[in-house]
């Protein structure tokens, strides 16, 4: 993915944004349109839609670099994680995320090495704790979309989020 295609404001090869909700302990995962992959506001809208009492989880892939997990109960009350802080250089929506977490985008001097930003407890509730978000998001033999197949598989819903990858064409 080169910056020029983000420019474009086109998803890049692998890129995806799904939302998984629970609703009497079954898991439901659907896509949600590419265009998320690079619009934060908009995915956080997009979840604000999904009925569930735990929360509409965003699950966001961009192309091999990061991914992102946004968790929305209700209206006002919103968890982001970001997986690497040094993606908000390159990716406008990278930086969208930093600007909600009231982080500053990284200096040059920071960035050679992955540090992710955010809620890393995001999940802690549904059975990843944190030390295990932290350890999957620093992987660097994982690319993003495999990061959240496994976050998919430990929160039990990694049928449903396989169909629904299944559907992208």
């Amino acid at each position: 993915m080169t910056e020029l295609d983000e420019s474009d404001g086109l998803p890049g090869e692998g890129d995806f944004a799904a939302v998984a909700y629970r609703e009497d302990d079954l898991w439901d995962v659907y896509l949600l349109p590419e265009a998320l992959t690079r619009d934060f506001k908009g995915l956080l809208h997009a979840l604000r839609q999904q009925p569930s009492i735990s929360g509409a989880i965003g699950l966001v892939s961009v192309g091999d670099d990061f991914f992102i997990i946004a968790r929305v109960y209700g209206h006002d009350n919103v968890s982001v994680f970001l997986s690497d802080v040094t993606a908000s250089v390159d990716w406008e929506v990278a930086r969208e995320v930093l600007d909600f977490l009231d982080i500053d985008v990284p200096d040059d001097e920071d960035l050679d090495q992955v540090l992710p930003a955010g809620d890393l407890s995001i999940l802690a509730d549904l059975g990843l704790e944190e030390m295990e978000l932290g350890a999957l998001a620093g992987d660097l033999d994982l690319y993003p979309d495999e990061v959240l197949a496994s976050v998919s598989e430990r929160l039990g819903f990694q049928q449903a989020f396989q169909r629904a990858l299944d559907t992208m064409g």
